[in-house]
């Protein structure tokens, strides 16, 4: 077992990083949780690791629920979150009890922020089973859903009691979710660590069959450079909105296409379209826009897309979270491993990138 620590004062927490759910009992009393837990998790994960959770967790001396969602973004809604309230008022949870997200990305964002608002905030432990959770959205406390067609626009930064990875869950992944996560990997070493990126591009097959050692090291490293990210800006004012490298562009095709396509592949797309007005102010050569493309390619990610409405994606940027005065905010790279954000006014560049997305 590998442990790291987000160091965050009283709000700091460990990530323990394993091969299999056994020592999760132990590492949550570790932790200081006694009280009853609930296992919030989706339909698709509650069959394969829901069962074999509590019942390591009811062996531990836990008083154990669950709660199963219908799986997807389109759960992401407050209509769920009422729904998790009304079954933790019905078993009785006290500010002692504690949520886990046993899931994916979406498990994660709703769990928290039901415990971040119910009885005005319980303990929640995050246990990631989607390599886009483990690389990425359950490290830093960001929680929230979906309202009205815009990506994660209601939320808290809340962070957990502690994250349990179990790389191995990954075996379950369908094949489309496990290379929608690879993007998050991606980005991270695009943003931080150009080492890690040229690892990844050396290594794209070892991760993607699954190999063990390849995947403790690579959610590992993400980790590693979120964590570091987090630490020094919990709640994004300043250095943490790098962790939003592809995000702008990423996030408005992800709602104008409705959620059809995942998180990740729109991250892909807002990653090449980041780079593409990157090239265009003369920050990055074509040559670099052009590997970083045949990465993501070579990791099954989508680099275009068709038919996009290039007007509907760029209206919908405005509704991003980094919005100041009514001007879009970008992560930009000026390198693989450094990026930097700047405000762009300038209209017909950014939608002559975004007609470079559109097949």
């Amino acid at each position: 077992m590998v442990k790291l620590n987000i160091n965050l004062k009283d709000r700091s927490y460990p990530i323990y990083i394993d091969t299999d759910f056994n020592s999760i009992g132990k590492c949550i009393q570790s932790a200081g949780v006694n009280g009853k837990i609930v296992v919030v998790t989706d339909s698709n994960v509650d069959k394969l690791y829901s069962g074999k959770c509590v019942d390591i967790l009811t062996a531990s001396g836990f008083e154990v629920y669950k709660y199963v969602f219908e799986a997807g973004e389109k759960s992401k809604n407050l209509n769920t979150i009422k729904e998790i309230y009304k079954f933790l008022i019905e078993m009785k949870l006290d500010r002692g009890s504690a949520l886990m997200a046993l899931g994916g990305g979406v498990v994660g964002d709703i769990t928290g922020f039901a415990a971040a608002t119910f009885l005005r905030g319980i303990s929640f432990i995050q246990v990631p089973t989607s390599l886009l959770a483990q690389a990425d959205s359950s490290v830093g406390g960001k929680v929230g859903v979906d309202f009205e067609g815009s990506k994660n626009i209601i939320g808290a930064f809340y962070q957990p009691k502690l994250i349990y990875i179990n790389v191995n869950a990954l075996a379950t992944l369908p094949e489309r979710e496990l290379k929608s996560g690879l993007a998050e990997v991606i980005k991270h070493g695009i943003i931080a660590d150009r080492s890690f990126y040229e690892y990844i591009e050396q290594n794209l097959n070892k991760i993607i069959d699954l190999d063990e050692n390849s995947l403790q090291y690579v959610v590992k490293t993400n980790c590693m450079i979120k964590g570091k990210v987090v630490e020094q800006d919990e709640k994004e004012s300043h250095l943490r909105a790098i962790l939003n490298f592809g995000h702008t562009i990423g996030h408005a095709v992800e709602s104008v296409s409705n959620f059809e396509l995942l998180h990740g592949e729109c991250v892909s797309i807002g990653m090449v379209g980041a780079f593409k007005i990157a090239e265009y102010m003369g920050m990055v050569d074509k040559k670099v826009t052009k590997r970083i493309s045949d990465t993501l390619t070579l990791a099954g990610l989508p680099v275009k897309i068709t038919g996009l409405d290039i007007e509907k994606v760029y209206e919908q940027m405005f509704y991003d979270k980094k919005i100041r005065n009514s001007r879009l905010t970008f992560i930009l790279p000026k390198d693989i491993g450094e990026v930097i954000q700047i405000k762009i006014d300038d209209t017909e560049l950014i939608k002559k990138a975004l007609a470079d997305l559109s097949v």
